[in-house]
């Protein structure tokens, strides 16, 4: 007698282990900073400093002139109006001084005493057309950053742009700006694939809160190789310029058998 019965059963398992290194362009979402990382102002926030400090009273060549003048440079990449609290301590006080700084910023950005970097907007428009989304944040007030980007022309050049105000208040050193670009945008699902480029150890701090896979410190702006190491640069690059091919050689060493 033979055995006529037939094994209907299928193998239905699927294989769904993922190799990590099959995105090869992981590194969608790209946080860049403005001031000194893509917008070169020529050393305008301290001469805005300056000019804020005078009006509510601070004598220029003073020592309290000078230590302050000091913080400010410290703290580059910071909320001014964060930076302004702790110089002048009431709520009242710090107000006036942004106040008085964001008009003075204004008024050096329409006299056209600002500039991009020389190959940013470039590096934005290959960034953007490789498929990565690109977030232009900063340290100003929303009018100041409207104000440097209708000066440059930039209205439009990156897919978003935020300042502290967009995020809760909180500027840099905080990751918030970071995160709500990666909550916003949508682009990556793992903060991990996000690239935080900037001028400042601030910058660089906050791409470390915030997880960013890349923090990328460029050397166009107030801080020197050794500030944005020591704050957790994975990477210096001369300038932002440098930043797509980066991405590009990340992308290709990620690929299946890289």
């Amino acid at each position: 007698m033979t055995d006529t019965t037939t094994d209907t059963t299928t193998d239905t398992t699927t294989d769904t282990t993922t190799d990590t290194k099959t995105d090869t362009n992981n590194h969608r979402l790209i946080v860049l900073d403005m001031a000194g990382t893509t917008v070169a102002d020529g050393g305008l926030v301290e001469r805005a400093f300056e000019r804020a400090a005078e009006r509510l009273g601070v004598e220029p060549g003073s020592t309290d002139h000078a230590a302050k003048l000091q913080y400010v440079r410290d703290t580059m990449g910071e909320s001014k109006i964060s930076v302004f609290r702790h110089l002048f301590g009431t709520e009242e006080l710090a107000q006036r001084a942004n106040s008085a700084f964001e008009q003075a910023y204004g008024e050096l950005v329409d006299g056209g005493l600002i500039a991009p970097i020389p190959g940013a907007r470039e590096a934005v428009e290959k960034l953007r057309a490789d498929g990565r989304t690109v977030v232009l944040t900063t340290g100003f007030a929303r009018v100041t950053q409207d104000a440097i980007l209708d000066a440059l022309g930039w209205q439009g050049l990156a897919d978003l742009t935020l300042c502290p105000a967009d995020a809760g208040g909180r500027g840099r050193p905080y990751p918030d700006m970071v995160l709500a670009a990666f909550l916003r945008t949508g682009a990556v699902a793992d903060v991990r694939d996000t690239v935080v480029a900037g001028d400042t150890a601030y910058d660089m701090l906050s791409g470390v809160r915030s997880g960013a896979g890349i923090v990328a410190g460029v050397l166009t702006g107030a801080h020197d190789r050794a500030a944005l190491t020591g704050h957790g640069a994975t990477h210096v690059l001369a300038s932002v310029a440098e930043l797509p091919a980066l991405l590009a050689q990340s992308d290709q060493e990620r690929e299946p058998g890289a």
